[in-house]
């Protein structure tokens, strides 16, 4: 007899992912530096780092509390930034693509919906014409210690993911396969692990970051779940992070690494 496979917590799934796993090693390399970040909307945000903590103020405030950080590099040059921020009230994910060899940008702010949110059920959310998930994520792009200017790069949405069929090891007992569907969804499952047997599709986003080097995002809407990673096509692997509540009582968060090795299977074509 089959047995109904189990929905998991952010936190379980963590867990799960702990051990013996393929995530890049932080790095301390922005340590002393001081980045300033000038975002298409007219934000202009300081960044100083140290080994492991940072701090951030908009130009001409007070700088933030030191926050911890992690910082990974698939690729010279290139950096993800990972931390989370208190924001009126509220606990925002943010990563930062930054890619400091072309004074260029990409920042995700990702929010979990209270528990009130997350109680509104999927058929309501479709009457309503919304989105099926209540977990939010800003895409915003701009120019590393220079203003913005029409010839700033920009890490663009991209669809030359859309078709392809790939599975993730991401340990020795963890193993996922993504179908990435369209611009807008993508379908997954775990082959090995925790969430074996679980599969759903959900919303997501794609951005090219270089040649064969991608930012994919995605948004879960049965268990509130942020997932952010680089995938290196050529180098086979990808790596960043998976953010969500640690429980059922919403009462703290996990934000954990993740990194796998990567495959393409194949590449479906309709035209």
């Amino acid at each position: 007899m089959n047995l109904q496979p189990e929905w998991i917590t952010v936190g379980a799934l963590a867990d799960g992912f702990a051990g013996d796993n393929h995530i890049l090693p932080a790095l301390d390399d922005l340590a002393g530096r001081h980045l300033t970040l000038h975002f298409d909307n007219g934000w202009q945000i300081e960044h100083r780092f140290g080994a492991t903590t940072l701090s951030w103020n908009n130009i001409g405030e007070t700088a933030s509390e030191e926050l911890a950080y992690r910082a990974t590099s698939v690729r010279p040059g290139l950096y993800l930034v990972d931390f989370l921020k208190q924001d009126q009230g509220a606990t925002h994910s943010v990563s930062l693509v930054l890619d400091l060899e072309r004074q260029c940008f990409t920042a995700v702010l990702g929010q979990m919906p209270s528990r009130e949110e997350s109680r509104t059920d999927l058929f309501s959310r479709a009457l309503a014409g919304g989105e099926l998930t209540s977990v939010k994520a800003q895409f915003l792009h701009g120019a590393i210690d220079r203003p913005c200017t029409a010839d700033t790069p920009r890490h663009a949405p991209t669809q030359e993911l859309v078709g392809l069929r790939n599975q993730y090891v991401y340990s020795a007992s963890e193993a996922y396969e993504h179908v990435y569907l369209n611009a807008d969804f993508y379908s997954w499952q775990c082959l090995k692990g925790v969430e074996q047997g679980l599969a759903d599709t959900d919303r997501c986003h794609y951005y090219k970051v270089a040649e064969q080097l991608y930012l994919f995002v995605w948004r879960e809407k049965i268990v509130p779940t942020l997932g952010l990673v680089l995938i290196d096509l050529a180098a086979g692997r990808s790596d960043g992070k998976i953010f969500g509540y640690q429980g059922a009582d919403f009462e703290s968060f996990a934000n954990f690494p993740v990194g796998a090795l990567a495959r393409v299977l194949n590449r479906t074509s309709h035209s």
